[in-house]
């Protein structure tokens, strides 16, 4: 399964990656009651909110990446203040439906592929939230440059250290762009070097539907959501025509 594999390296590549910290630690500040992160992954940030003293519940389809959040939540002792569940995000129904905040981080939400899988999303959320509850999405700004510039060349991202082996993992990207479907298909390459200097390589491929601000502010409408705010990076900096983000804040009707 393809969510498996990608669980199986997300730790890997994104082991260096933190600068969407700040902006989830500022926007949790003050919320009282509980968060739910949609698509936690392997629980990157759901340590970090509990850590920083937050009651969250993460949801996600991969078994493989729950196991490597629920160790995480092990080894930080953090069980008291972090459940997950296996679930699709398009129709979750879980016992708990007075969630004050919902995340949708890192361009999760554009692994929904239809207009239908877009609104079960955020209809299933608004179902979850506490009346006034805030949703904040934050995904990739398909500007014009960048996407004309996606033409399946091969880009050499950097090298890595996978913690679990110690071994040494170059990664690889590429990605094509399919304007009538809004797609953006994806390939990671990642290249496993282990100690006699055999390479093992494994590719990741998979792809996600962008959206324009005017459809993503529709389809908050009709999930539902009035739109607060739009901010254009992780610095919650306005939103503007080349910005490299699209962070909408938005809150339950």
């Amino acid at each position: 399964m393809t969510l498996d594999l990608i669980a199986r390296y997300y730790d890997v590549i994104h082991s260096n990656f933190e600068d969407d910290w700040p902006m989830w630690e500022m926007l949790a500040q003050g919320i009282d009651g509980p968060i739910l992160e949609v698509g936690c992954g392997t629980g990157r940030l759901l340590v970090l909110l509990a850590q920083a003293g937050h009651t969250i519940m993460g949801i996600d389809a991969s078994r493989v990446a729950l196991d490597a959040a629920q160790a995480k939540i092990n080894a930080t002792r953090l069980a008291d203040y972090v459940t997950i569940h296996q679930t699709d995000m398009r129709n979750f129904d879980l016992p708990h439906k007075d969630f004050v905040l919902a995340l949708l981080t890192l361009n999760t939400f554009m692994h929904n592929h239809t207009i239908n899988d877009q609104l079960a999303t955020l209809q299933a959320i608004h179902r979850h939230l506490q009346p006034a509850g805030q949703l904040v999405i934050d995904l990739f700004y398909p500007d014009p440059t960048l996407l004309a510039e996606a033409d399946g060349r091969l880009y050499f991202e950097g090298e890595l250290i996978d913690k679990s082996t110690g071994r040494t993992v170059q990664w690889y990207w590429r990605h094509e762009i399919d304007l009538e479907h809004q797609l953006r298909h994806l390939v990671y390459v990642l290249d496993e070097i282990d100690g006699e200097g055999l390479v093992r390589r494994t590719q990741l491929p998979f792809s996600l539907r962008f959206v324009y601000r005017y459809e993503m502010e529709l389809l908050l409408r009709a999930g539902g959501f009035t739109v607060d705010t739009i901010y254009g990076s992780y610095e919650l900096e306005p939103f503007h025509s080349h910005s490299p983000r699209m962070i909408f804040v938005a809150r339950k009707a």
